[in-house]
């Protein structure tokens, strides 16, 4: 592993999560040394789930206002993505997970698979989310869903089916990262 030097490091804000500011020396490929500056983002890590209905041949996605979205060009701010939220202290991802589905979708799933984990912007945000496929049917109905209310969220369900999905992806309509990641996933080797 390269050494890496902190040579100072500033707390910017503080106010959910930590952002600081890291002034840090590491060395090249040839092993001189040279001074950097990163902002980093302390964010706790995530889970994302896509549910999908094998026999209805449909996906269920939430839409809600994002607003980094909104202020960087998304006129109305809406992001229609998979189920997903942040692991909470002394859960697992499987566990998280789970909790999402059920606080998001109102599903309580059985039989999660894992996809496989990436960093969501390794160049400035910590956040390391966890990606899931799960199947889903009404009788895993067991509530409204749309988010957890003391969290202010204010969430749609969609259940679109495989064909529109799929020509979304093909499109590039697909606007969020992690919901490309196991759309893809599903269509590789689920279908």
């Amino acid at each position: 592993m390269a050494e890496i030097q902190i040579t100072n490091c500033e707390t910017l804000s503080d106010r959910k999560f930590p952002l600081k500011y890291y002034t840090f020396q590491k060395p090249d490929t040839k092993g001189a040394m040279h001074p950097q500056e990163n902002e980093v983002y302390f964010r706790p890590d995530a889970v994302a789930v896509l549910l999908y209905n094998a026999e209805l041949k449909t996906f269920l996605f939430t839409r809600q206002f994002r607003l980094p979205t909104y202020l960087n060009g998304n006129d109305e701010g809406y992001l229609v993505e998979t189920c997903a939220g942040l692991i909470d202290e002394g859960e697992t991802p499987d566990q998280a997970a789970i909790r999402e589905v059920n606080e998001e979708l109102g599903y309580k799933i059985a039989d999660l698979n894992k996809v496989g984990a990436v960093y969501t912007s390794g160049g400035g945000i910590t956040e390391y989310i966890h990606l899931f496929i799960a199947p889903y049917n009404d009788t895993m109905k067991q509530g409204e869903g749309g988010g957890a209310k003391g969290e202010g969220e204010d969430i749609t369900i969609l259940e679109i089916g495989f064909d529109e999905a799929y020509e979304k992806l093909k499109q590039g309509a697909v606007n969020d990262a992690k919901t490309v990641i196991v759309l893809q996933h599903y269509f590789l080797y689920y279908k």
